[in-house]
């Protein structure tokens, strides 16, 4: 139950290849989706939340917070793992560092934008618990106070109220139209990871959002100034943005490079340092990448989203052809990408794995992630909020994408000379 309160030669071309696969797309190949984005306001227009308080009392919890309007919240609950969702419109969220996170069986919660125009406050049960209520009530200075109050609960009553709750799958966004007539320009789609109420590693007061983002946006700055490329970015502020939407983003822009960035930790070995490049596979490299693939491939969980990877290949040897071609240029691409970070900054001991990453999955998009480093070596986080570092990786990677589209049009050029 909701809880709301009104408040090359001898081979088809790469051209051919994408059009295959994007009419097997359209003919049944989709993707599991998320929130569509759209365009959103400033967050200083945003209602400010503060104050947040957490408190026990017998088996109930209760979560208050102070905002500056009153607005209208929606609440359920969901398993598998067990929490509840808070829905609201786009928020502020300006809660004091100190605020306590757990509270009997609530062992943590997390909050931030959503989508263009909703948040969302997540909270983590570590015993079943149902919502008793879900209030915006006006207080004095035209403030609200929004109250979430949870009681403990048998497996079976929450299961229920799960099974009420649950949300219909989006529908599959569709397929976007072919470039404007005359653009010229390389495509380069660049994913900087997580974002909102997903605020990826934490290490002190760093975020691994706030450090791709900042990354992001210097390498499309870096890439446009070149004036050869059209660069578009999956998040260019802190919000949240699914899996699929990020892959979709890729393939509606039709995108010649997809590039997500990532900063790794791992706290129980903290000497562990460098950059690492990673291709998507069926079969990972080694155990520390298929972890890090499985961990990265729970974003959606993070936010609260009940989608997975669902592919229905439909039209066969084609689609298989078009993702064997972007395996290839993404292969090339990879391993230039590691020779020009390595002559920057310091790289993994293996800096060149694969995994299957659910957002490397567009067939016909050549695509790569980005592990810039890991939080939890006090050195590597050291450098990734540095701007001197950021300037140097961000020289690389546009080194090598300036590289990789030169290669390929030497490529183009060569097979042309041979036909004739």
């Amino acid at each position: 139950m909701r809880h709301a309160v009104q408040g090359s030669e001898g081979r088809p071309s790469r051209t051919f290849l994408r059009s295959a696969a994007l009419i097997a797309f359209a003919c049944g190949l989709a993707l599991a989706s998320g929130p569509a984005r759209s365009e959103s306001k400033p967050q200083n227009e945003y209602p400010v939340a503060t104050d947040a308080r957490l408190e026990q009392s017998g088996e109930s919890v209760r979560l208050t917070m102070t905002l500056s309007a009153t607005v209208d919240v929606e609440a359920w609950v969901q398993a598998s793992p067990d929490r509840v969702i808070v829905e609201m419109p786009s928020t502020n969220f300006q809660i004091q560092g100190n605020a306590r996170k757990t509270a009997g069986f609530v062992s943590a919660y997390r909050y931030g934008l959503f989508t263009a125009d909703k948040a969302r406050i997540i909270i983590d049960l570590s015993q079943p618990a149902t919502i008793t209520r879900t209030e915006v009530k006006p207080v004095r200075g035209g403030f609200g106070e929004l109250t979430i109050e949870l009681k403990k609960a048998v497996r079976a009553d929450f299961q229920a109220e799960a099974a009420k709750a649950r949300k219909p799958q989006e529908t599959p966004p569709s397929v976007a139209p072919a470039k404007p007539p005359g653009e010229t320009r390389r495509i380069v789609v660049i994913d900087p990871g997580h974002g909102g109420i997903d605020p990826g590693t934490m290490v002190a007061s760093i975020s691994e959002k706030a450090v791709v983002l900042a990354f992001g946006k210097a390498l499309k700055e870096q890439l446009e100034a070149s004036g050869r490329y059209r660069v578009v970015l999956t998040r260019d502020d802190d919000r949240f943005v699914s899996l699929s939407d990020r892959v979709q983003t890729g393939r509606n822009e039709q995108a010649d490079l997809f590039i997500s960035i990532h900063a790794d930790s791992l706290m129980q070995a903290q000497d562990v340092r460098g950059a690492t490049v990673y291709t998507r596979s069926e079969r990972a490299t080694d155990a520390e990448a298929a972890k890090l693939a499985a961990k990265e491939n729970e974003a959606d969980a993070a936010a609260g989203l009940e989608t997975r990877e669902e592919v229905q290949d439909v039209a066969g040897i084609l689609m298989d052809l078009a993702r064997r071609e972007t395996r290839t240029f993404t292969g090339v691409f990879a391993r230039n990408l590691v020779e020009k970070l390595g002559g920057s900054i310091k790289m993994h001991k293996i800096p060149l794995r694969s995994a299957r990453f659910w957002v490397l999955s567009a067939p016909d998009v050549p695509s790569v992630l980005i592990e810039l480093g890991y939080m939890s070596s006090p050195k590597d986080a050291e450098l990734l909020n540095s701007p001197e570092w950021r300037g140097k990786a961000v020289t690389a990677v546009s080194a090598a994408v300036d590289d990789y589209f030169a290669r390929e049009r030497a490529s183009v050029g060569k097979a042309a000379e041979n036909r004739n």
